[in-house]
C-alpha cells in the first residue's frame, strides 16, 4: 500500500513539474511573440515578461496537479 502510495505522489509531482514548465516556456514565448509583431499594442508593453511567466509557470502547476489527481483518482476508483 505504501509503494502505490508513493508511486501516484510521484505522479502527481513529476506532472506538476512538467505543467511549470511547460507553462512557463509558453508563456514567454508569447511575450516574445507579442514584442515582434508588426503592430505592438500598448497592453504589449506594459506586461512584465517575467510577471506574465510566473503566472503562466502557476497556471502550469495547477493543470498538472489537477490532470494528475484526476488520473489518480480514476485508477483509484478502477480497483
Amino acid at each position: 500500500m505504501v509503494r502505490k502510495t508513493q508511486r501516484l505522489l510521484l505522479l502527481v509531482i513529476s506532472c506538476s513539474i512538467t505543467g511549470v514548465i511547460l507553462g512557463g516556456t509558453a508563456a514567454w514565448a508569447e511575450s516574445n511573440l507579442c514584442l515582434e509583431e508588426s503592430k505592438v499594442t500598448s497592453d504589449c508593453l506594459t506586461q512584465d515578461p517575467i510577471q506574465k511567466t510566473i503566472q503562466g509557470m502557476s497556471t502550469g502547476l495547477l493543470a498538472g496537479a489537477g490532470a494528475a489527481c484526476g488520473a489518480v483518482w480514476q485508477l483509484r476508483h478502477e480497483d
